[in-house]
């Protein structure tokens, strides 16, 4: 089996795009060399592997966020968290070649590799280049459902209406300058958002699956990066920070969500 970059790996940025075709080029080596039963004594294939990932991935990333700055794309924050965290992966890798078995560091490092690369270029390098600047988010008075966001498919219109008004009540509780101590409406926001972000998420990929879409599986990993980047959040971080974690879940929120709608579900129908 070989790892194909798909239309849906695409973000319209042509030297990023040629460089998430090199990633995958390395994950298919990495493939390949796991496939190789030939070749009992591995090792220096790994280490060279792992060296040509960490080195390339390092590369990329330099012009993804240099790309992201000059655009003044409002998750860049957000990016270099997710590239420090690749790193962090691969330099765990490195020292753990030493003390475990060949094949099993190569099949960790795949399964990384495809489960990681797959849903950050989906989930947020999808929306490089199609973000309004940071400088435009902060003029938004309010979330609202406009009519550029109906897909004509009248269900997930009417639940995609119910995603902007419980984001509404989280933009309410950011400029309330009233209230202190706001975790207990955080948490119960977040724990609504969760919920009817699942009920509506399988909705929509069973009504994809129903009609054939083709892009069923790229709409399962965008789901899957915006339900995971909730369940990441940290409460006790955002007890601690309430405005700041408010005012960063209020920008993915906004940002994902609509770029999700314009670029992925309007496609749909």
């Amino acid at each position: 089996m070989m790892y194909q970059f798909t239309d849906d790996c695409l973000i319209g940025v042509e030297r990023l795009d040629n460089e998430h075709r090199e990633l995958f080029r390395i994950i298919n080596d990495a493939m390949e060399l796991l496939g190789n039963e030939f070749k009992e004594d591995k090792y220096d294939d790994i280490v060279q592997l792992l060296k040509e990932l960490r080195d390339y991935a390092d590369y990329h990333f330099r012009h993804e966020e240099q790309y992201m700055e000059e655009i003044k794309h409002p998750e860049l924050l957000i990016q270099k968290r997710q590239h420090m965290e690749f790193a962090a992966k691969m330099n765990e890798l490195n020292t753990i070649v030493d003390f475990r078995e060949q094949h099993e560091v190569l099949e960790e490092l795949l399964k990384y590799l495809v489960t990681w690369l797959y849903r950050h270029i989906i989930g947020s390098d999808i929306m490089i280049g199609k973000l309004q600047p940071v400088e435009e988010w902060t003029k938004r008075p309010k979330f609202v459902f406009t009519e550029e966001y109906y897909t004509g498919i009248t269900f997930v219109d009417d639940e995609h209406k119910e995603l902007f008004r419980i984001i509404e009540d989280v933009n309410q509780v950011i400029v309330h300058e009233y209230v202190h101590d706001k975790y207990d409406e955080i948490v119960r926001l977040l724990e609504e958002l969760k919920n009817y972000t699942h009920y509506h998420f399988n909705d929509e990929e069973e009504y994809m699956e129903k009609i054939g879409y083709a892009g069923l599986e790229a709409q399962k990993q965008a789901h899957d990066v915006f339900i995971r980047r909730l369940e990441e959040l940290d409460l006790e971080e955002m007890d601690d920070h309430q405005q700041q974690t408010l005012e960063e879940l209020m920008e993915f929120l906004t940002g994902w969500l609509v770029n999700h709608i314009l670029h992925m579900d309007k496609k749909i129908k």
